[in-house]
């Protein structure tokens, strides 16, 4: 039996036509979701996701900002910009595109976000929301893997989740989400002992660690949900997750494409937390 096609495409899709409906509801009551994105120097890949956010705004409807300042910003050039974005009535959002140059502190950037403006989810106030489950932003990647294992129909709640990685950015926030939604979970990194026994008891396993094709079968319970994280570009130029998906598929009950998995959630989140923080602003 092969594995279900977790179709992220389709979902990402869905939501985004969701966000842009209710966005026209909005704007009816005078108010107009706003993003900023913020980037410094002239990284390709950067460049290439940024456009894209600006291409999603307006397809949204939203007020979109781009500011794009070159590579000798300075860090104090880029706090002062942020904090105008902070106190500019049209921003609910704001995103400051990583990797920023070597010269800039990221965490100090980061900080430096409004709490309610924070669309990322990775300031430590909207991170410590997160853990203790008070209201707050999601982080965009991690709040897309809740929204695909939902949306395939599975029940997250008395599960026993495997969340491999344990990235700030990834690894984490999906273990405090799973946790949040009642699952059990257990985290396992490189440093862990009989990681594919434990992989091989999850109901749901969630990959994030950056090596292609790093997970096989051998940690696949039969017909586990599996989600893969990772985007890597192999020699032959070609994307591979860091599952190996045609050797899980034969064994997972459904199971993330890469690319067309996980990839396409994170700007349709990233959307919706505009949308979010636009409505608790108005209180509506």
């Amino acid at each position: 039996m092969s594995a279900k096609v977790i179709d992220g495409k389709r979902i990402a899709q869905e939501i985004r036509e969701e966000v842009r409906q209710e966005t026209e509801k909005l704007k009816a009551q005078g108010i107009v979701p706003g993003l900023a994105v913020v980037l410094v120097g002239g990284d390709p890949a950067s460049a290439v996701y940024v456009g894209s956010k600006e291409k999603t705004c307006l397809e949204m409807g939203f007020h979109s900002e781009v500011h794009r300042l070159p590579e000798d910003t300075t860090e104090e050039q880029l706090l002062e910009l942020v904090d105008s974005l902070n106190q500019n009535e049209k921003v609910h959002g704001i995103l400051v595109q990583l990797p920023l140059p070597k010269h800039i502190q990221e965490k100090s950037v980061i900080d430096a976000i409004a709490v309610e403006k924070d669309v990322d989810g990775f300031s430590p106030q909207s991170t410590g929301n997160l853990v203790i489950g008070d209201e707050s932003l999601l982080p965009c990647t991690p709040a897309g893997i809740i929204e695909l294992i939902k949306r395939t129909g599975t029940e997250i709640s008395g599960k026993h989740a495997v969340v491999i990685g344990r990235s700030n950015i990834v690894g984490k926030p999906v273990a405090m989400l799973l946790l949040r939604e009642n699952a059990t979970v257990t985290v396992c990194h490189s440093r862990t002992a009989n990681m594919e026994r434990i992989a091989a008891e999850a109901d749901i396993l969630v990959v994030a660690i950056g090596k292609p094709k790093a997970i096989d079968s051998r940690y696949v319970k039969p017909g586990a949900v599996v989600i893969d994280v990772g985007v890597n570009r192999l020699d032959t130029g070609k994307l591979a997750g860091d599952v190996d998906y045609d050797d899980c598929s034969a064994k997972a009950s459904a199971i993330t494409p890469v690319p067309g998995g996980v990839g396409p959630m994170t700007i349709a989140m990233l959307m919706q937390n505009t949308l979010k923080a636009a409505k608790l602003k108005a209180g509506v």
